[in-house]
């Protein structure tokens, strides 16, 4: 994949993930998302995308840097995990 391509793709998945709740939202009262809550899940999920595309473009192993965006993942499901139900309370 070309640099332009890798980027696309994973703002593109971001932007999907960040679709769901508010495609749920006109199907069920169950999701009950805010704007503050969307602002939130957007800064998560993009900067999670930045961040993982600067790892695969600055780091020149790929594994090396499969593995660094493995760590950003990780952080990403503890942060939205705490956000969501407050994990560590």
């Amino acid at each position: 994949m070309t640099k332009n391509q890798t980027g696309m793709a994973l703002y593109g998945i971001a932007s999907l993930l960040l679709l769901l709740p508010l495609i749920a939202m006109q199907f069920t009262s169950k999701v009950d998302w805010t704007a503050s809550d969307f602002l939130a899940a957007g800064v998560l999920l993009y900067g999670t995308a930045t961040a993982c595309f600067f790892a695969l473009r600055q780091i020149k192993s790929k594994s090396t840097a499969l593995a660094v965006c493995g760590i950003i993942l990780l952080c990403l499901g503890v942060i939205w995990a705490e956000l969501a139900v407050g994990i560590f309370h």
